[in-house]
């Protein structure tokens, strides 16, 4: 997407205005940094998650935090993924608590599953005061990922549809960002076949790619809402054809409630088990 030096420059201002993004403070471990903003989120908690560094880390140098539950050589590999909008504080949270259910092993699953959780896609945006959408070069990550024709039908529908709202700025191209190089990367290497995206706040359970979708997960109904130039459900559920759940949960600032959250887990665990098969035996 060509942009002209003014509107590039009146983007990185706006972005700018809208939050002051802190740098990476050294020797604060992650719960140091996230706990405080996260609803319902102790810091036992998300000690006990046992986040481990991925190496990536955002344009700010925030480490981007993950943590695997799970055989290795598992048949079966899911990819959880919270917060790639940062103001989405809830979705973060949800992904804290269901680290903590995957680690208890409640439910026996017909094969082995290797999880994977990145509670945080986002953190710079997470951090930023007030929490931003966007991460800190005012670029919408979930519109960053090289769907085809990004160029053209990216630019033209943050023009014409989202009338140049700079929180859904997808960026001067795609995987511009080293926050969406990540997932893709992620998708490449660890190579899931089933991404579960938590979102917030419409209340609703979207789907895209092969398989049959889930009816509801808790009390959140399928209600397929389309898809989006360069978003993670149209690259990788469409073009990729990796089964890609969207959880939009009711609120961005508090959680549902923990009953709620371990419904919604064992929901996805019984549909996981039945319709994704993962490798051949």
């Amino acid at each position: 997407m060509k942009k002209s030096g003014g509107l590039f420059a009146a983007l990185l201002l706006a972005a700018a205005a809208q939050a002051e993004v802190p740098r990476v403070l050294p020797g604060k471990s992650a719960c140091e940094r996230m706990v405080r903003r996260l609803p319902n989120v102790t810091a036992p908690l998300c000690e006990a998650s046992r986040l481990v560094e991925s190496g990536a880390r955002s344009v700010n140098g925030t480490p981007i935090y993950l943590r695997d539950i799970g055989a290795e050589h598992a048949k079966l590999r899911v990819l959880v993924t919270g917060a790639i909008h940062g103001d989405e504080l809830s979705a973060a949270s949800v992904a804290l608590h269901w680290i903590q259910l995957a680690a208890q092993e409640q439910v026996r699953m017909p094969q082995e599953v290797h999880w994977r959780f990145v509670p945080v896609l986002n953190p710079d945006g997470l951090l930023a005061q007030p929490p931003t959408r966007t991460n800190a070069h005012g670029v919408d990550l979930n519109r960053n990922f090289p769907t085809p024709d990004w160029e053209r039908d990216a630019a033209s529908y943050w023009q014409q549809r989202t009338h140049k709202d700079p929180r859904r700025w997808p960026g001067p191209k795609p995987l511009s960002e080293p926050e969406s190089r990540f997932l893709h990367e992620q998708m490449q290497s660890f190579r899931p076949h089933l991404i579960v995206a938590i979102h917030a706040p419409y209340g609703v359970l979207d789907f895209d790619g092969p398989s049959v979708p889930p009816s509801r997960l808790g009390r959140l109904y399928l209600d397929q809402v389309g898809i989006f130039p360069g978003s993670l459900g149209n690259y990788g559920g469409v073009h990729k054809g990796v089964p890609v759940v969207t959880i939009e949960l009711p609120h961005a600032l508090r959680t549902p409630l923990d009953a709620e959250m371990r419904q919604m887990w064992l929901d996805l665990l019984r549909w996981t088990a039945a319709k994704i098969p993962g490798d051949p035996r």
